[in-house]
């Protein structure tokens, strides 16, 4: 365990591929970013930024009454009790911490069909909270897509789930931190989570809060890379 922690087996051809196509993923966000094919990672990102407010009210006491996802890309999670000071930030370090989980286990079959089935999962037990239209037909377009990669996966040819974990995760981590810089660093919005921790914590400027979210999410995602590089270099031991 100790080599594959020092990456001394690294970089071999499966690691080179999984590298090629997490830049590939880059690349095509840039250029794809603002025409229609990334809409629906969009909203799925937006679902990602809920259901992380949604989890640190359960995991803090409270009780979530509504997570709804909008077309302009924007959405609100409903919640009565839990602790705001882990509730509010929640949703951008959570859109960043998850896309570093689905990039780091999408190293191999196993792990990524553990990420797909508890994105699966989310998606679905996110219906029972109230949610808009557009909530329901992302949550069950969504699943049902990533359930049938799972299916192809394990019954018809492999690989080909790590490469939409990966791809998830990519993304995932990409709009959290141009979320963040477009929302908390170039401008203040009212209502914006840097904005309610700035309530919360009042030394804390919102714009500087959404640097600190910046440097965390780029953080997740270097260490989403590192993990999946590891695990795959522990696999040829």
């Amino acid at each position: 365990m100790a080599t594959a922690w020092t990456l001394n087996n690294c970089c071999g051809t499966i690691e080179i591929v999984f590298l090629c196509c997490a830049a590939g993923f880059l690349v095509a966000n840039f250029f794809l970013w603002n025409t229609f094919i990334c809409k629906p990672m969009k909203l799925l990102a937006v679902f990602v930024h809920e259901m992380s407010h949604a989890t640190a009210c359960w995991m803090t006491g409270g009780s979530v009454k509504a997570i709804e996802v909008y077309t302009n890309e924007g959405g609100v999670t409903k919640y009565v009790g839990g602790n705001r000071y882990i509730v509010v930030p929640a949703g951008y370090l959570g859109g960043a911490f998850w896309g570093g989980v689905f990039v780091a286990l999408s190293g191999n079959r196993i792990s990524s069909t553990v990420a797909a089935s508890i994105f699966t999962f989310s998606l679905l037990i996110s219906l029972k909270y109230s949610p808009n239209k557009v909530m329901v037909m992302l949550s069950l377009g969504f699943a049902t897509l990533t359930l049938l990669f799972i299916l192809l996966d394990w019954l018809v040819f492999t690989p080909l789930l790590p490469f939409l974990t990966l791809y998830y995760g990519v993304f995932i981590g990409t709009f959290s931190v141009y979320d963040i810089y477009d929302d908390l660093i170039t401008r203040t919005v009212d209502g914006s989570d840097a904005k309610a921790c700035h309530e919360l914590i009042p030394c804390c400027l919102p714009r500087c809060v959404g640097v600190q979210f910046a440097i965390v999410a780029l953080v997740f995602q270097a260490l989403g890379v590192y993990f999946a590089l590891v695990w795959m270099s522990a696999s040829k031991e």
